[in-house]
């Protein structure tokens, strides 16, 4: 099969499921479709006004519509994935299908055509166009247009941001086309452009103006001078940042006092050690030496006793 075919083919089975969708999901609000082919399978994407209708009870509306997209549209494991529109009356598809089943239902197209351009306009739509064609109130096929706001109809930015929609309303002297088109909010045109408040002080300071011109401005009071801040004022920061400073030394001095006398050093520690360590040996030793005292002196006591007792044995 030739290229041209085979793209013409899946542009024509797209369109027939969008039309078998859009039938099926008439009453939910069918608000656009978008198909994306993935290695699992066919991802499609349903925006609709009310999800929980096209769910349906504990799935089986949905559950139907794979099966027949799968079966009928020979769509590879078709993934339905149903999206809720946030702001239906920015959508032109919903709408153009709303205005449709009111001429359905017999409102008069003047009616519902300002009606339905009105709550376009209320959701902040920056322009709308809608378009009635048909046999409205005789026999004679005739075309009413609502417009409101900008539209542009050639260029970038109508392919880049103009939304379109259709719908069809089926009445007894015959079909009746309706036609809308928005321009949403967010819509960013090239000709739009922002301006700033920019003072004249800013072009001086931003060196824009020449100094000429400043100085004839300063001259006629349009420009202010700055105001110059005295040398005290300026000064007192820094003051400020030396007593701050003192203060810190001040108090780490403290605290290292604190530290000194909570927390010894290791000499002190060391040398209070060794005090310890010798202390015990000097006692033991002036202990000893105070019993070897005690044991001599009785000794020398007897030899006296023993001298005396000679002499007197020797006196006697």
């Amino acid at each position: 099969m030739a290229a041209e075919r085979k793209f013409v083919k899946e542009n024509l089975r797209r369109v027939l499921l969008k039309e078998y969708l859009l039938k099926e999901t008439e009453r939910a609000g069918f608000g656009g479709l978008n198909i994306v082919r993935t290695p699992l399978g066919t991802s499609i994407s349903l925006i609709v006004e009310r999800p929980g209708m096209v769910i349906g009870r504990k799935g089986q509306f949905i559950k139907k519509l794979t099966h027949e997209v799968e079966s009928r549209f020979k769509f590879e494991n078709p993934q339905i994935d149903v999206q809720q529109d946030r702001n239906p009356n920015l959508n032109p598809m919903i709408m153009a299908q709303k205005l449709a089943n009111a001429l359905e239902r017999g409102w008069h197209y003047r009616r519902a055509g300002h009606s339905t351009l009105r709550r376009i306009m209320d959701a902040g739509a920056k322009g709308c166009l809608i378009i009635v064609a048909g046999k409205l109130t005789g026999q004679r096929h005739r075309t009413e247009k609502f417009k409101a706001g900008h539209i542009k109809f050639c260029g970038e930015p109508a392919e880049k941001h103009i939304l379109r929609g259709r719908a069809i309303a089926k009445k007894k002297l015959g079909v009746i086309g309706v036609t809308i088109i928005i321009m949403p909010p967010d819509a960013r045109l090239p000709d739009e452009v922002t301006l700033k408040d920019v003072t004249l002080e800013d072009l001086a300071e931003k060196g824009v103006l020449p100094e000429e011109t400043i100085e004839e401005l300063r001259k006629a009071g349009v420009l202010k001078e700055k105001a110059e801040t005295p040398e005290g004022e300026e000064g007192e920061p820094e003051r400020k940042e030396e007593e701050t400073g003192k203060e810190e030394v001040s108090v780490g001095g403290e605290e290292g006092e604190k530290d000194a006398g909570a927390k010894p050093s290791k000499e002190a520690v060391e040398s209070s050690g060794k005090g310890k360590e010798d202390s015990p040996k000097d006692s033991d030793q002036d202990s000893k030496a105070g019993v070897d005292e005690n044991t001599t002196s009785p000794s020398e006591g007897e030899k006296v006793e023993e001298v005396k007792d000679d002499g007197t044995s020797e006196s006697g």
